[in-house]
């Protein structure tokens, strides 16, 4: 027990003493604030609570499921038997009716303006009955279809034994005469062909009352006679066709 005594009034002591230090002593300004220390590591998960009671009975209905898949298309039945046609029957017709009365006689029209006046005709043949010349003035060609001269001396002894001949000029003009087929800076004019009573010409281009038409209509006898009396005659130059067979030459 004594050694504890003796602690005591030195532990009084010193007590006192630091308390009349720090009263004589002014306080010093404050320090700066120290650096933060690190975070401490994470603790461990503590243990899970009990669990809570169940819910009331009738709870919430839980949402829908997801649609199953569409099953499979049955078998398709058997086709059933037609059925019976029906009787058909046409009704029978019906009578005629009566005539109706006759209406009266409408007024007469006016008379109507006078037509104009047609193209002239082209000149009649000459020459003996061997050999006849058409001439046909202001005719037109075309670049589709064919040009018809009518030329009614053409029969049908002339197509089957005589022959045809055909020269252009131009309208208006007294110059020479060209035999078909002719042919001028790429236009051109041919005799397609010729049958009883006409002449068919064809062109690539078109050309509108623009070319006089000389015919020569030479039948089978006349052609044998030209050829015996001139051999060597140019049927193309119709100057000297038209000398041979005495014939117009404008």
């Amino acid at each position: 027990m004594k050694p504890i005594r003796l602690l005591i009034p030195i532990l009084f002591a010193c007590a006192v003493a630091i308390t009349a230090c720090k009263k004589d002593k002014t306080t010093g300004p404050a320090g700066a604030t120290g650096a933060t220390g690190e975070q401490g590591a994470t603790g461990a998960t503590g243990a899970g609570g009990p669990q809570g009671p169940a819910g009331p009975a009738g709870g919430a209905t839980g949402a829908t499921g997801a649609t199953g898949a569409t099953g499979a298309t049955g078998a398709t039945g058997a086709t059933g038997a037609t059925g019976a046609t029906g009787a058909s029957g046409t009704g029978t017709a019906g009578a005629t009716g009566a005539t109706g009365a006759t209406g009266a006689t409408g007024a007469t029209g006016a008379t109507g303006a006078t037509g104009a006046t047609g193209a002239t005709g082209a000149t009649g043949a000459t020459g003996n009955s061997n050999v006849q010349s058409y001439l046909l003035t202001a005719q037109s060609v075309y670049t589709v279809g064919l040009t018809t001269l009518n030329v009614p001396a053409i029969t049908q002894d002339i197509v089957d034994e005589g022959t045809v001949m055909v020269y252009l000029r131009n309208t208006g003009t007294t110059g020479a005469w060209y035999a078909l087929p002719y042919s001028e800076s790429g236009d051109t004019v041919n005799l397609n062909d010729y049958g009883v009573g006409y002449v068919h010409l064809n062109a690539n281009f078109t050309q509108v009352g623009a070319f006089d038409f000389r015919v020569v209509v030479i039948s089978g006898s006349g052609l044998t006679t030209l050829r015996l009396r001139n051999p060597n005659l140019n049927l193309n130059n119709y100057s000297a066709v038209a000398s041979a067979l005495n014939l117009s030459t404008n």
